[in-house]
């Protein structure tokens, strides 16, 4: 190799040290100094943060008790100080507590209760045992003349959800007990007010005096869920009543097998006993070093281009082999592999040529390798939903080949509705995995010779859902799940398991449960020998606009006419023979269709 002669050593070094030298410094040096200062800005914010919730919480609670002692004021002025007897039940009594509950934004019910623990109501909530069950305690420590407030809880399912708290008052006259005050707060400004100050990482959320959680947006914690493995949580529940007003500290959690550092605050609510946590990834709450450094290198790569260019000007004789380095780039970037550099040069521009050349060919191979790599993938993929397909079948000898078959004649079905090759794609791995829930059936069942009795079979329609239910954590799967779920439901609505009809079902089902039935009717069961086809392409679209989809059944009837099912017969019975088992009753054959029999059938 001839010997390379260096023209820009001398340029390069100096600009180099003048202008990226400045910029490593800063880097290492400044940037170490700004993470103090960030840490006690991230201190100061979420102590800020916490204090703000927890004195808005002491308000709103606060508030909440001057609203009930002037409602039990009220109550005990317009029923005479008695509350015995019909006295309890005057309109009166009844008016001031539903204009309690209407005039109050996040008080949804509201119930008196008198010393004969006897009440009357406001509200359109529906308590369940737990809400009764709280009830009596807070009856319990009104009788004794104390205020109660009990654990967040939920109340409702759905949209119809709230996360409530329960609190009482007692209403006393001259010391004596004569009543209680029992109200539902809904706690879902606080939840805004958490969501609302849940970002950049933070998360905020309360806990009461034992570290449960009170209230959080995190979807992945549960109401009450014990929150102290984080080290900030259980710093406060260990010290109690005579833990800090507010706190911080940086911990650790390890999440996945990985430790995470953290830093945390909480702020106390002495009148309630809880807690307001707040904490944050110091990746996160460092975010602003990591900033600077990028920005550093950012300056520190803009300075090292400027040396080039000044380098290039400098020495204007290496400007064309540049030109022709930078069109080769541009080529590179463009996706062109094959492109290589022709130049001859004894400079550094010679060297570089060579080993550009030499990484062109290192991308070319490598971007071949990594689509050969997904080819790979995707056929492990397939190959891995064939083997659970497989295994499933290999359960019962009488279905071996089964799910292929399905998924060969779903596949062609989709084809010829004119599908796209992504709906295809998906209706194939849902074909092949229709039966993966018959891993969940007993041997005794699924390979059971005969009948199936009422029970069994009640047992083995089980097997959508519980494929269904396999699927489901898979997120790349879920597209998938109602080919699944729903191949054995029917048009008309008289299928399993939900009984959907009509437009309640997508194509994908559809398509899989003519495949399905095809299968069942032409091969041999335990319960019935295969049909012959052309009769069960005869029953399948008599079927048609009642169990099957008659765009599907088309399709089926015409793919069938010109022998692309391609079908390995085996041997069968003719329709005539299964008219006759069936008593002459085609109907009945069609009612048994993909189906084993029960016994009493």
């Amino acid at each position: 190799m001839p010997k390379r002669i260096p023209i820009l050593y001398l340029i390069f070094g100096v600009l180099i040290a003048v202008s990226v030298g400045p910029l490593l410094w800063y880097s290492n040096t400044v940037v170490g100094d700004e993470t103090g200062r960030l840490q006690t800005n991230e201190m100061l914010l979420q102590n800020t943060l916490t204090r703000s919730v927890g004195e808005e919480l002491a308000q709103r609670q606060s508030s909440l008790l001057t609203m009930m002692g002037n409602l039990a004021s009220a109550i005990t002025v317009a029923s005479g100080g008695e509350l015995k007897g019909d006295q309890l039940h005057t309109p009166e009594l009844r008016a001031l507590l539903e204009k309690f509950v209407s005039t109050s934004d996040n008080i949804p019910y509201a119930t008196l209760i008198s010393s004969e623990s006897k009440g009357i109501t406001a509200g359109n909530i529906q308590l369940d045992d737990f809400m009764r069950r709280e009830l009596e305690h807070a009856y319990a420590a009104a009788s004794e003349g104390r205020y109660y407030t009990g654990p967040v809880m939920q109340i409702g399912s759905g949209k119809e959800s709230h996360t409530v708290t329960l609190v009482s008052s007692p209403i006393m006259v001259e010391d004596r007990f004569i009543g209680m005050i029992g109200v539902i707060v809904d706690q879902q400004p606080l939840l805004n007010r958490l969501r609302d100050d849940s970002k950049g990482g933070l998360s905020i959320y309360v806990v009461d005096g034992q570290g449960r959680l009170v209230a959080g947006t995190d979807p992945s914690y549960a109401t009450g869920q014990d929150m102290t493995n984080f080290a900030i949580v259980k710093k406060f529940v260990s010290q109690g009543s005579k833990a800090s007003v507010t706190d911080t500290m940086e911990f650790s959690v390890t999440r996945n097998n990985v430790k995470v550092y953290m830093l945390g605050s909480y702020s106390r609510v002495p009148s309630l006993g809880w807690a307001v946590i707040a904490h944050k990834t110091q990746r996160d709450a460092y975010q602003g070093v990591a900033e600077m450094q990028s920005k550093s290198r950012l300056w520190a790569s803009l300075a090292a281009l400027i040396v080039v260019l000044i380098s290039i000007f400098a020495a204007r004789g290496i400007s064309n082999p540049v030109k022709t380095l930078t069109d080769s780039s541009r080529a590179i970037a463009k996706g062109d592999f094959s492109k290589r550099v022709r130049l001859k040069s004894r400079t550094e521009i010679g060297e570089l040529a060579t080993t550009f050349n030499t990484m062109s060919a290192d991308l070319e191979r490598l971007v071949f390798d990594l689509k050969h790599a997904a080819e790979e993938n995707r056929s492990l993929f397939m190959s891995s939903i064939q083997m659970l397909a497989g295994a499933v079948d290999e359960k019962d000898p009488y279905t071996k080949g089964h799910s292929d078959r399905v998924t060969r004649y779903s596949v062609i079905l989709a084809t010829e509705l004119g599908l796209s090759k992504e709906e295809i794609e998906k209706i194939r791995i849902s074909a092949q995995l229709h039966d993966v829930g018959k891993i969940g059936i007993e041997d005794r069942i699924l390979k059971k010779p005969g009948a199936l009795t009422p029970d069994e079979f009640e047992v083995m329609k089980t097997h959508t859902s519980k494929g269904a239910s396999i699927l489901r954590p898979v997120a790349a799967l879920r597209e998938m799940i109602p080919g699944i779920e729903l191949h054995h439901e029917s048009l008309d609505g008289r299928g399993y398991p939900h009984g959907y009809k009509g437009d309640q079902l997508t194509l994908m089902p559809r398509i899989i449960m003519v495949g399905d039935t095809f299968d069942a009717m032409t091969t041999n069961r335990p319960y019935q020998a295969a049909m012959d086809p052309e009769y069960v392409i005869r029953i399948i679209n008599s079927l048609a606009a009642t169990k099957f989809d008659p765009r599907v059944v088309a399709a089926l009837t015409a793919v069938f006419e010109r022998g692309v099912l391609r079908m390995h017969r085996a041997a069968t019975v003719t329709g005539e023979e299964v008219a006759a088992a069936a008593g002459g009753d085609v109907d009945a054959v069609a009612v048994a269709v993909a189906a084993p029999p029960v016994a009493g059938d």
